[in-house]
C-alpha cells in the first residue's frame, strides 16, 4: 500500500503558493465593475440505502428544523419560498470556473483531469418550487462579508464545500494564505480587498479523538469532551459552518466522563453494542453546546445538512460504485435509512441549541440551517467515482461516491449560502 499516496488522494497537499496571487489589472477591474453593476478521510463505510417510489415524498414534520431555523426567500408574488425544496433544471452556461482556472481543488476531486469523459454533470442548477434561487455572485459575496470571517468545520465534506466556495471567488479575487499553520487540514486564507478571512477546521468526529488513517483501526470518540484544534479558535469568527456523519461509519469505542459507555462494530464481548447515531447524537449534542459556551462568540452557526452518499451494489470497500449520469428528479427518490437518521438527528440537535442559546439572553450567537439534504439526494452523478485517481493508481477508496466532483453539483451549496447571508441581512445587504 503506497501510504503517502493515499494520504495525498484523501487529503491534497496541493495549496496555492503565495507567489502566484496576480494583482488585478485594469481588464479585471473593468470585469467586475461591469459584473456588479448588471447583477472539503475514511468515511466511506455508507451504502444506497433510501427508497425509489413514484409518488411525491410527503413531507415529515419530524425530518425538517423549526422554521426559525430554516430561512425563506421572497419569490417574486412576494410569497415565501423554501429555498431547499425544488428540482434540479438545466444550466447551460455553467460551471463558472474549470479545474485549470482553480488551484484549490484537491486531487481526488478534479475529476476532469483523471479522465472523467461526460461534463453534463456540471451543467444544472438548483431550481426551488416557488421561486428563483440566483447563482452565485462573488463579487455580491465579498461585499456582504466585507470585514466578516467564516470558518468551515467537519470532514473532508467540508473542506469540499470551502474548496468550492473558494473557486467560485477566484473570479472576483484571489486570496492569499494567511494560515497559522503549514498543516493542510488548517488552512486559511484571506481576501485582502475586502478584509474577509476564510478558514477550514478539520475534524472527523467533531469531539474528541483518535481518528486513524488505517480503516481496520478502532476509533476512540470521547463524545462528551470538545475537539480543542478547532473550538479553541473559533470563538472570534463571525459565521461558523458546521458539518459531520460520514466518520461514524467506521468502528468506534464510546466515551463519556474517560469511560467506556459501548462501541460500535469493535465487536468486543465486554463492550455494549451502540449505533453509529448514539454516538453521532452525543457528538454533534457536544460541538452545539460547546459554541453556546463560547463567551466571546457572538456569530451565527450555520448546520450544513448531511449530504448522502451514493454507493450502489455494494459498499465502498465491496466494488461499490456511482455510476448514474444524470440527477434524479424529485419523485424518483425519498431520503430513507441512514441518511434519514443523520438528518434528523442533525434537526433535533440543533432546535435544541437555538433553544438554548435563546435562554442565555446576554448571548448573540444564532443557530441556522443549511438545508442540503434533499437537494444531494438528487445527485448521484456528481461524485468522482473512479475519476479522483489515475487508473492504475493503488488507492484505498477506489470509487469515491461521498465527496463531489469540482467544478459540480456543490457549487450550488454557496448559491444557498449567499441566500441566507442575504436573507440575515449581512452589512445590511438584501
Amino acid at each position: 500500500m503506497k501510504v503517502d499516496f493515499i494520504i495525498e488522494l484523501l487529503w491534497g497537499k496541493n495549496s496555492p503558493n503565495p507567489q502566484i496571487i496576480p494583482k488585478l489589472t485594469l481588464l479585471s477591474i473593468f470585469a467586475i465593475l461591469l459584473f456588479t453593476v448588471t447583477p472539503l478521510s475514511f468515511p466511506f463505510f455508507g451504502s444506497l440505502k433510501r427508497i425509489v417510489f413514484t409518488s411525491p415524498p410527503e413531507q415529515s414534520s419530524s425530518s425538517s428544523a423549526d422554521s426559525i431555523l430554516l430561512p425563506s426567500s421572497l419569490s417574486s408574488s412576494g410569497n415565501k419560498c423554501d429555498i431547499f425544496s425544488g428540482e434540479w433544471v438545466p444550466n447551460p452556461k455553467a460551471p463558472y470556473y474549470t479545474n485549470t482556472s482553480c488551484w484549490a481543488i484537491h486531487e481526488h476531486q478534479n475529476c476532469m483531469k483523471y479522465g472523467r469523459p461526460d461534463t453534463e454533470f456540471m451543467k444544472w442548477r438548483w431550481k426551488p418550487n416557488d421561486c428563483e434561487l440566483p447563482i452565485f455572485n462573488p463579487f455580491q459575496f465579498l461585499d456582504i462579508m466585507r470585514g466578516k470571517s467564516m470558518a468551515f468545520v467537519g470532514d473532508s465534506v467540508g473542506r469540499n464545500q470551502m474548496q468550492s466556495l473558494v473557486c467560485l471567488l477566484s473570479r472576483a479575487e484571489w486570496p492569499i494564505d494567511n494560515s497559522e499553520t503549514q498543516d493542510d487540514y488548517f488552512r486559511r486564507w484571506k481576501y485582502p480587498s475586502y478584509n474577509f478571512t476564510v478558514a477550514a477546521f478539520w475534524t472527523t468526529h467533531l469531539v474528541k479523538s483518535t481518528a486513524q488513517r488505517n480503516p481496520n483501526e478502532l476509533i476512540h470518540v470521547y463524545v462528551d469532551e470538545a475537539n480543542e484544534k478547532w473550538s479553541k479558535k473559533v470563538e472570534n469568527f463571525d459565521y461558523i459552518v458546521i458539518n459531520g456523519g460520514h466518520w461514524f461509519d467506521k468502528p468506534m469505542i464510546f466515551y463519556e466522563e474517560q469511560k467506556i459507555i459501548g462501541c460500535y462494530h469493535c465487536f468486543i464481548s465486554n463492550i455494549t453494542s451502540k449505533t453509529r447515531f448514539f454516538g453521532y447524537r452525543k457528538a454533534l449534542k457536544t460541538a452545539l453546546q460547546t459554541l453556546n459556551s463560547l463567551e466571546n462568540f457572538k456569530g451565527t452557526t450555520i448546520l450544513r445538512s448531511y449530504a448522502p452518499s451514493h454507493f450502489e451494489n455494494g459498499l465502498w470497500n465491496e466494488g461499490g460504485d456511482c455510476v448514474r449520469r444524470e440527477p434524479f428528479k424529485r419523485n424518483e427518490v425519498k431520503l430513507g435509512g441512514e441518511d434519514l437518521e443523520f438528518y434528523k438527528i442533525q434537526m433535533e440537535e440543533i432546535r435544541v441549541a437555538d433553544e438554548e442559546a435563546k435562554k442565555k439572553k446576554m448571548k448573540k450567537n444564532k443557530f441556522r440551517v443549511l438545508d442540503v439534504t434533499k437537494a444531494m439526494l438528487m445527485r448521484p452523478d456528481g461524485h468522482p467515482s473512479k475519476y479522483g485517481h489515475w487508473p492504475n493508481a493503488n488507492v484505498t477508496l477506489y470509487n469515491d461516491c461521498v465527496h463531489w466532483c469540482l467544478p459540480g453539483p456543490i457549487d450550488a451549496w454557496s448559491d444557498m449560502l449567499l441566500e441566507m447571508l442575504k436573507m440575515e441581512g449581512g452589512n445590511d445587504h438584501h
